[in-house]
């Protein structure tokens, strides 16, 4: 039996059609770090209109053989409040990364990590990632670790305690 490779897509996250997919994403436990497991349908809607209506963030979703595994979002630090909170650097890009608890992503994480950086990442010019996980998810942090990931400060922001981590690309 041959075995297939998987394949892997990304597109631009659409609130109203995928708002199924988020509630079931962010409203449930393992999603507490985001914030949204109380926050009702319309709100979390609401929210990623917003985000997307933004010229300085943006949210995708990555899809493994047409099966959702991942969302990303990207973030300027210098026009986002979460870059006052540490010391930029020219070339700098924020993301946040929600990773589906699905069959299909069971095996796969470095590869959808690698995917998005590739499709997304690479064409930005980032010199260097910047993420800010909750300090206290520590699975997210040692995934970080493990992908190369430097820690930075601990930082109490408005609605968290923050891990910031970097990544050159340089």
């Amino acid at each position: 039996m041959a075995l297939t490779t998987p394949v892997l897509t990304i597109r631009d996250l659409a609130p109203s059609a995928d708002i199924d997919l988020l509630c079931s994403w962010l409203q449930d436990d393992r999603a507490r770090f985001w914030g949204m497991v109380e926050k009702p349908r319309e709100e979390i809607e609401e929210i990623y209109t917003w985000l997307q209506e933004q010229p300085h963030l943006a949210a995708y979703i990555v899809e493994i053989d047409g099966d959702p595994v991942a969302m990303f979002q990207t973030w300027d630090p210098e026009v986002d409040e979460l870059g006052t909170f540490y010391d930029r650097r020219p070339g700098d890009l924020g993301i946040h990364l929600f990773l589906a608890d699905s069959p299909a992503r069971k095996g796969q994480t470095k590869t959808v990590i690698d995917f998005f950086f590739e499709t997304v990442i690479a064409k930005t010019g980032a010199r260097r990632v910047v993420v800010e996980p909750d300090a206290s998810n520590e699975a997210s942090i040692v995934r970080l670790n493990d992908y190369g990931f430097k820690l930075g400060p601990v930082v109490q922001l408005p609605h968290k305690v923050a891990q910031y981590a970097f990544l050159d690309l340089s």
